[in-house]
C-alpha cells in the first residue's frame, strides 16, 4: 500500500495543530472520510435529491442512490441487495431486531451473550429479555480470548439466539465467526453478528460465517454516519417489523423506518468502492477481497511496531493480544496518570486518542476497570506516527 498516496485522498489528515500534523488515533470511534465520499454526498445534495416514488428525476435519483448503497453493501458483506437494510445506526438496528425476535419468545427461553461485547448489542438483548422472561446466559472471556467451544456448555434445545462480536472494539481481539455458527446451527438458534468494529480490518462474509443477523457502521469505515444491517431474506421477511403502515409489506424496505439520508446512503456507496480501489481484481467483491489482505498487512506491520514499543516500558499497561488474531485496536493504561489527562496530554501534541469505556462496559467490568485509553490504527496511519505516540507515552513516565 502507498500509504503517503493514500493520505492525499483524506483532507482532515491535513490538520495542523501548532504548526504540526495531527495524529488520528481515533479510528475505533470513527475514521475520517476520502475525497470520494465527501464528494459524493455534497454530490447528491447539490445534484437534488427528493423522497422515493414520485415520477420525476430527483426522487428517480433518490431510488437510484439507494440501489446502488445496496449493491456495494452487498459486495462489503457478500450477501444479497435483497438482504441489505440501512437506518440512523448500528443500535438502532440491534433494538429494531432484537424487538421484533422477542415477539417471537417464550418465557424461559435462552439467549447467549458475551462479555467481549459492545454494548449496543448487549443493552438491547438484556432489555427484551427482562420483558419476556428470557433467560441469559453469558461467554465469559479469558486471556482476552475465548475459544468457539465455550458455548458448547451453554447452547441447548431452548437456545434462541447468539449475539457475538466479530472484534472487540476495546481490546482488539478478533472471533472466529464462522467455528461459533457451526455450534449455533446445532441448536436452531440465531446469531447476530456485531461487526462494526471489524468492518475496517477484517473482510467480511455472511455466506461464509452463515449468519442469521449482522450490522455495522460505515462511519467505522470511511463512510458517514450511518448503520446497516444484513439479515437472512427469509427473516427480513417473516419477523413482524414494526414500521408504519404505508411501508413496504415486502423487502428491507420494512426494516427502513421514515425517509432514508439519501446523501448519506451515497456516501456508503463510495466509501465500498474507496475500499475497492486499494485492490485488484475483476469485480468489486474479489477487489475488496484483495484490499482488506493489503489492508490487514499494513495494520499488522503498525501493531507489530507499537507492541515492540510498547514492550520498552514499564509504565504503561496494555489490556489485549499481545500474540494472536487482534485489530491494531489498543486499550492501554498509564501508572499514576488518569486516563482521561493519558488523553488530553496526548491531545495537547496533535495526538488524538479517546478514553473511558467506548460503551465496551462488560469488558470495562471484566477486566476490573472503570475505563481505560483507546489508541487505534487504521490504513491511513503511518509508522511514523506510531512512534510519535510512543514517544509521547515514554514521556508520561
Amino acid at each position: 500500500m502507498d500509504t503517503d498516496l493514500i493520505r492525499k485522498r483524506f483532507p482532515a489528515l491535513e490538520r495542523t495543530q501548532d504548526g504540526k500534523p495531527v495524529v488520528y488515533l481515533d479510528g475505533p470511534g470513527g475514521t475520517q472520510a476520502p475525497d470520494t465520499v465527501i464528494d459524493a454526498i455534497s454530490s447528491a445534495l447539490r445534484d437534488g435529491i427528493s423522497n422515493l416514488g414520485s415520477p420525476f428525476a430527483p426522487s428517480e435519483l433518490s431510488g437510484s442512490i439507494v440501489a446502488e448503497a445496496r449493491a456495494a453493501m452487498a459486495d462489503l458483506y457478500n450477501a444479497s441487495p435483497h438482504e441489505i437494510a440501512f437506518g440512523q445506526n448500528m443500535t438502532s438496528h440491534t433494538f429494531a431486531i432484537s424487538r421484533a425476535l422477542a415477539a417471537t419468545w417464550e418465557p424461559g427461553d435462552e439467549i447467549v451473550l458475551t462479555r467481549m461485547d459492545h454494548d449496543a448489542n448487549i443493552a438491547p438483548w438484556l432489555r427484551v429479555a427482562e420483558d419476556r422472561g428470557i433467560t441469559v446466559h453469558w461467554v465469559d472471556f479469558d486471556d482476552y480470548n475465548f475459544a468457539p467451544d465455550a458455548f458448547d456448555a451453554i447452547l441447548g434445545p431452548r437456545t434462541r439466539l447468539v449475539a457475538v462480536t466479530a472484534a472487540s472494539n476495546a481490546i482488539g481481539t478478533v472471533t472466529d465467526i464462522a467455528a461459533i455458527s457451526r455450534r449455533v446451527r446445532q441448536t436452531g438458534a440465531l446469531l447476530f453478528v456485531d461487526a462494526v468494529h471489524a468492518a475496517p480490518h477484517r473482510l467480511i462474509d455472511v455466506k461464509a460465517w452463515d449468519v442469521d443477523f449482522l450490522v455495522s457502521s460505515a462511519y467505522k469505515f470511511y463512510g458517514p454516519h450511518i448503520g446497516i444491517l444484513y439479515g437472512k431474506r427469509e427473516h427480513l421477511q417473516s419477523l413482524p417489523a414494526y414500521k408504519v403502515r404505508p411501508a413496504p409489506e415486502h423487502g428491507p424496505g420494512r426494516w427502513e423506518n421514515g425517509t432514508q439520508s439519501f446523501e448519506s446512503l451515497a456516501g456508503v456507496t463510495a466509501a465500498v468502492d474507496y475500499l475497492a480501489s486499494l485492490g485488484t481484481g475483476d469485480t468489486r467483491r474479489q477487489q475488496l477481497a484483495s484490499a482488506y489482505q493489503a489492508i490487514g498487512a499494513h495494520e499488522a506491520r503498525l501493531t507489530e511496531r507499537f507492541l515492540a514499543g510498547l514492550a520498552e516500558f514499564d509504565h504503561v499497561q496494555l489490556f489485549g493480544l499481545v500474540e494472536g488474531d487482534r485489530t491494531s485496536t489498543f486499550s492501554i493504561a498509564v501508572d499514576g496518570v488518569a486516563n482521561q489527562a493519558v488523553a488530553a496530554k496526548l491531545g495537547e501534541q496533535g495526538i488524538f486518542v479517546t478514553h473511558g469505556t467506548y460503551y465496551a462496559v462488560e469488558v470495562m467490568e471484566s477486566l476490573g476497570q472503570s475505563g481505560l485509553v483507546r489508541i487505534g490504527f487504521v490504513h491511513y496511519n503511518t509508522p511514523g506516527e506510531v512512534d510519535a505516540v510512543l514517544s509521547a507515552l515514554d514521556a508520561l513516565s
